[in-house]
């Protein structure tokens, strides 16, 4: 099966990669800086959006962190990322392409929603996205259950950034699950690539 990988070391592509490691399966890599790069005839066709990370697999397009880690997850199910429970799964992935990432967002550009406003937006408010993430882990140590799959690797990379980067207040109960889940070894492995990358990284 022929990957290939459009990404940059600086963007969601990180999260993508985490999750090839995880799968472990061979794939070719396509480092991209941005903007002119980014807006080629050839790379628009796969992504009009004009951004990384974009997945190519056996001719598939597939783009869009969620989508990537999701096909991952079922394409290659012996990697034992999709858990069984596929309604838990389904739902915190959504929750993190929608809720978290809305909420996180927002947070870190200083908009805060109206308190009369809180009901047109889907997440509410931050506080109301983080209770709720620590409701779900308050009886089990991962998302969807006793082991770690393609949810946490998902939800959790977002939320652990959000706390090392100030865009969420660091919950110790969040911090407990998020090192739980970084110090896999396939999450040690994408970011030593990445972070090689890094050092001099084409932007354009």
């Amino acid at each position: 099966m022929a990957m290939t990988f459009y990404t940059n070391p600086f963007s969601r592509g990180r999260v993508a990669r985490w999750m090839l490691e995880e799968v472990g399966e061979p794939y070719d890599e396509v480092i991209l800086g941005f903007g002119a790069p980014m807006r080629t005839p050839a790379f628009l066709a796969l992504n009009p959006m004009a951004k990384v990370p974009v997945l190519v697999h056996d001719g598939r397009i597939v783009t869009e962190v969620a989508a990537i880690v999701t096909w991952l997850a079922d394409a290659f199910p012996e990697a034992g990322l999709m858990p069984e429970d596929r309604g838990a799964f389904f739902r915190w992935m959504f929750f993190g392409a929608g809720p978290l990432e809305y909420a996180v967002t927002n947070a870190s550009m200083g908009f805060e929603v109206p308190p009369d406003q809180r009901g047109r937006m889907g997440y509410g408010s931050l506080d109301r996205v983080v209770r709720t993430l620590r409701a779900q882990l308050s009886e089990r140590p991962f998302l969807c259950g006793d082991a770690f799959s393609a949810a946490d690797l998902f939800v959790g990379a977002q939320a652990g950034f959000a706390m090392e980067r100030g865009g969420m207040a660091r919950d110790e109960a969040l911090a407990a699950w998020w090192e739980r889940c970084r110090d896999r070894p396939a999450a040690a492995r994408a970011a030593a690539k990445d972070n090689a990358l890094a050092g001099g990284p084409p932007r354009g």
